[in-house]
């Protein structure tokens, strides 16, 4: 490696940085507004080192890493969500100095460090080193309420679902090295071309590196985990969970696919085709019986993510732009929704039933109003940038011929509609008449949970109305490419 390498991993090595940083911290004096700035300032350092890692994009370090304009771009909406989530976390926290969440600060570092690893992985070695970097510092992030048994049930059944998941990834990697005695992404697909494969053995290997790529997407069917994790876990956590840590994912799906030549493979399309439809059904039917806020956020991003693999499918220049966008629209939406529950939280004691939010407008009408812009962008509302987004992936569809998974996409779609439109009216309606129903509690919000929510309101309305910015420069990354 020279110096022009380093350059490129700069923002890779500042995470990393931030996270020593953080741990030394605590170690000299304990104090959670030192941890929680610590934090958000080397992430907008990595978030600025992005521009001078651009300058030498596209360009491989090792086999292992690859810095190229989409990379770039997933770190960077992994940074920005990162940093929200801190301010989440410091007025979530805030409340009671007791939990000491000095260590929440550098797992979260840790996790973001494995999600920035994974969007660069163009090798199997990269790509289960940035996994299990994340994974880990998920099973102390989701189970960092220890004194609560639901955050401790939640964290140790997510242990051992991300075991097994991994390990029939870690499988399925070993069949194709076995196979093409290579475990670049690129070398597989030059080895395709050059020698006669068994394609039978291939479709076995890739569907068990789906499985536990599945596994963290939470896609049906091995979406057990999500409900439970997002209801057990704390409110910031949550947000974390379904966005940065599903987005990287994502990405690596992407990359993975594309440079393997795997995609040209029908059988395995047609896997994504079943689970894809597997989960938007599911998962817009499962939260329609749900009367717990968290687990419908849980079940609605089963959903999305089941709506992310019809453009995922369609694939080319196109599909890629619609993911990357709706990826944008999903994290801004996603953060904002879980913002609200976690002004209305308190450590071990989140805000879930549904009778809990019942007349929330008269007495936190401006609360009210931004949860009610977050689901109706989720519920794809015009004017909201949740609209956009699906209005993108309806097309990528449309562009690839998905006929049936386009109509599935839109009926399940409206369906989602009554669950959200639930919440709004319970937001709307009389407060509760009986004394033993969960009332939301009306203590005021600190200064960071309001302005990280003013700038999420603020985003998802701005790419609603005016979303030609943010596409042409998805478009622009995506040609570079």
């Amino acid at each position: 490696m020279n110096s022009t390498d380093m350059l490129a991993l700069l923002p890779l090595l500042l995470i990393a940085a931030t996270a020593i940083l953080v741990m030394l911290a605590i170690a000299v004096r304990r104090s959670h507004l030192v941890s929680a700035v610590l934090t958000v300032l080397g992430f907008c350092a990595a978030f600025a080192t992005l521009f001078v890692a651009a300058q030498f994009a596209p360009r491989e370090v090792t086999p292992l890493i690859i810095i190229d304009s989409s990379a770039l771009f997933y770190m960077g909406l992994i940074l920005a969500a990162s940093i929200a989530v801190v301010f989440l976390c410091y007025g979530y926290f805030k409340q009671e100095e007791s939990h000491r969440p000095e260590e929440l600060y550098l797992l979260l570092a840790i996790a973001v460090l494995g999600s920035g690893v994974l969007v660069c992985a163009s090798h199997f070695a990269s790509f289960f080193l940035g996994l299990e970097l994340l994974s880990v510092a998920l099973y102390g992030l989701i189970s960092y309420e220890r004194t609560t048994k639901a955050s401790v049930e939640v964290g140790l059944k997510y242990l051992v679902l991300a075991a097994a998941s991994a390990s029939f990834l870690l499988f399925g990697m070993a069949v194709l090295y076995f196979e093409f005695g290579t475990m670049d992404f690129s070398g597989i697909m030059a080895a395709t071309a050059a020698q006669g494969v068994d394609f039978a053995t291939i479709a076995v290997a890739v569907s068990l590196i789906v499985v536990g790529i599945g596994f963290k997407l939470g896609l049906v069917p091995f979406h057990m985990w999500t409900p439970d994790v997002y209801e057990g876990a704390p409110a910031p956590v949550a947000a974390f969970v379904s966005t940065v840590s599903k987005g990287a994912m994502f990405a690596l799906l992407i990359r993975f696919f594309d440079q393997s030549g795997v995609r040209n493979d029908s059988s395995i399309l047609l896997v994504f085709s079943i689970i894809a439809i597997a989960s938007m059904i599911a998962g817009n039917l499962l939260a329609l019986l749900q009367n717990n806020v968290k687990r419908i956020l849980a079940y609605s991003s089963i959903a999305h993510l089941g709506y992310l693999v019809v453009a995922f499918k369609a694939g080319g220049p196109f599909g890629r732009s619609a993911v990357a966008f709706y990826l944008v629209a999903y994290f801004v939406t996603m953060l904002g929704a879980f913002g609200v529950v976690t002004v209305l939280s308190r450590p071990g004691d989140d805000l879930g039933d549904l009778n809990g939010y019942r007349g929330l407008f008269w007495r936190r009408p401006v609360l009210a109003s931004v949860f009610t812009v977050m689901l109706l962008s989720l519920a794809s509302i015009p004017l909201t940038a949740g609209f956009i987004g699906e209005f993108y992936l309806v097309a990528a569809g449309a562009s690839g011929s998905l006929w049936a998974l386009v109509i599935i996409l839109v009926v399940s779609s409206a369906i989602g509609l009554f669950y959200y439109l639930r919440i709004v009216l319970a937001l709307y309606s009389h407060m509760p008449e009986s004394a033993g129903e969960a009332v939301a509690p009306s203590r005021a919000s600190s200064h960071s949970l309001s302005w990280t929510l003013g700038v999420l309101t603020v985003a998802v309305i701005l790419i609603g109305c005016y979303p030609n910015p943010v596409m042409r420069l998805i478009q622009t990354i995506v040609a570079g490419s």
